[in-house]
């Protein structure tokens, strides 16, 4: 605009003549021109915001975002103490993470609570509620615990019915050697379905372990973690995708398995290094487009690998790119919003709970920035932990968009098939409140916020089906 100005007095234009009328003509274009570029930006977005304001306005939305706080006391550290726990014990101030790691902390209750999570007391007194226990034991329709552990939720369009996926651990806790880790022999990968997110039903092992041969990937005494499962809409198959590995954890590998149906069973088609990386925590994510994501964390947890799968969602492309280089993240659930890719992440610390980090990119590829702890509410401590839970899968709410369900595992390395499910709101919405990372700027991307809630209910009116 400063050019456009200096043209009439270059021509020795005086006052009222043609300069002036020059210099209104373009400021009126220039408006007209802003004014254009606005009226896209809000044709485009007005409806999801107005929804998005009338969801916030909701009463239950703002229970959701009203987080709870808690207020725990470490206890004495007189009486029995694990011979485990003992030699970790370290010489300093004993910090709940000590006490959720101990199987004989007197705070034992309070990670892992024994009230069951099956009958619902408003649902008993005609309510039509169904309430949200974190930590509790979550019984299926047969009254049995829910083995779903690292998994992942599939909608199903065909039969408008929700299946959980997740490992199966079932089985007695055990160390392979004395150093290793905690671990469960491979069962499979058990089922779940449901109408309502709440009442789920188990329809069996969908991909069951090897028994006798020992040079199987799905042999009893090595690893499978993190199934997810996706559908093809080009084929009409059923893919999962799942972490293979060696009790030592050597393999570092990839597994696939198919099936004509969303509850199996499951033709297991054999495994790779992806794009000959290894691979440990990892998940898959199918985009709007029909594209569908392997995402894995690489080169000894230190950083995350991402790379589009072949049509058949069979296999990986030659296509790859690092992110999150360095910082050593794992267990990876994606969702995307508005455009943009989000990531909840956990540190690399074992069975031991640690801080969560949100991230966001433009680019499923990345760059993608850090946006800090998303955890709100509970204790400091409880924030630091991801709430004593590792993020496995984030569900998005249909009919509310900014709307989410972060479920998370709640490992009891002590009892691996106690552990529990941590299932809370998850709300992208406002902007940050503090500066990314690397770039020490705010951005326009919403803030990611996870409540912590005791207790806590989807609001009325999310079904897709209503």
């Amino acid at each position: 605009m400063r050019n456009l100005y200096r043209k009439p007095t270059n021509l020795h234009c005086n006052a009222g003549s043609r300069c002036s009328i020059s210099a209104v003509l373009w400021s009126v274009l220039g408006c007209l021109f802003l004014l254009h570029l606005y009226s896209n930006i809000d044709h485009k977005d007005g409806k999801v915001e107005e929804v998005q304001l009338r969801s916030s306005l909701h009463p239950q939305f703002r229970e959701l975002q009203q987080a709870e706080l808690l207020n725990i006391q470490i206890p004495s550290p007189k009486g029995k103490r694990s011979p485990r726990a003992a030699k970790r014990r370290p010489k300093r101030t004993t910090t709940l993470v000590d006490e959720f790691m101990d199987e004989n902390s007197p705070l034992r209750h309070v990670f892992f609570p024994g009230n069951k999570s099956v009958v619902d007391p408003m649902k008993a007194a005609g309510n039509d509620s169904y309430y949200y226990y974190p930590g509790r034991v979550w019984l299926d329709t047969d009254g049995n615990p829910i083995q779903a552990h690292g998994g992942g939720i599939l909608y199903d369009e065909k039969s408008r019915t929700y299946y959980w996926y997740g490992e199966y651990k079932d089985g007695p806790t055990y160390h392979a050697h004395k150093k290793g880790t905690a671990r469960v022999d491979i069962i499979g990968v058990g089922c779940y379905s449901s109408k309502d997110l709440w009442t789920w039903k188990h329809e069996g092992i969908v991909l069951g372990a090897e028994e006798k041969n020992e040079t199987h990937d799905l042999y009893k005494s090595d690893v499978l973690e993190r199934p997810k499962v996706i559908y093809n809409d080009n084929t009409g198959k059923y893919v999962m995708w799942m972490h293979i590995d060696d009790a030592n954890y050597t393999k570092a590998a990839v597994g696939v398995a198919i099936s004509d149906t969303p509850y199996g069973p499951f033709n297991y088609l054999g495994s790779q290094r992806p794009h000959g990386y290894d691979s440990r925590d990892m998940t898959v994510f199918k985009d709007d487009d029909g594209v569908a994501y392997l995402i894995y964390s690489s080169e000894n947890n230190s950083e995350l690998h991402i790379g589009p799968l072949t049509e058949d969602y069979l296999n990986v492309t030659s296509v790859m790119r690092r992110v999150l280089i360095g910082q050593r993240r794992e267990a990876p659930a994606l969702f995307k919003h508005q455009g943009t890719y989000y990531m909840i992440t956990s540190g690399c610390t074992g069975w031991a709970p640690n801080e969560a980090l949100a991230h966001a990119a433009e680019s499923i590829f990345g760059p993608w920035e850090a946006m800090g702890n998303p955890c709100v509410g509970g204790n400091k401590l409880f924030r630091l932990t991801t709430f004593f839970a590792q993020s496995t899968f984030v569900l998005p709410l249909p009919r509310f968009p900014g709307s989410f369900i972060l479920m998370a595992d709640r490992w009891n390395p002590a009892d691996l098939r106690d552990s529990r499910y941590v299932w809370l709101p998850l709300i992208v919405a406002g902007p940050l409140d503090q500066p990314l990372q690397h770039s020490f700027e705010f951005s326009l991307w919403s803030k990611v916020s996870i409540y912590w809630h005791r207790k806590w209910r989807l609001p009325q009116g999310w079904s897709r089906f209503k």
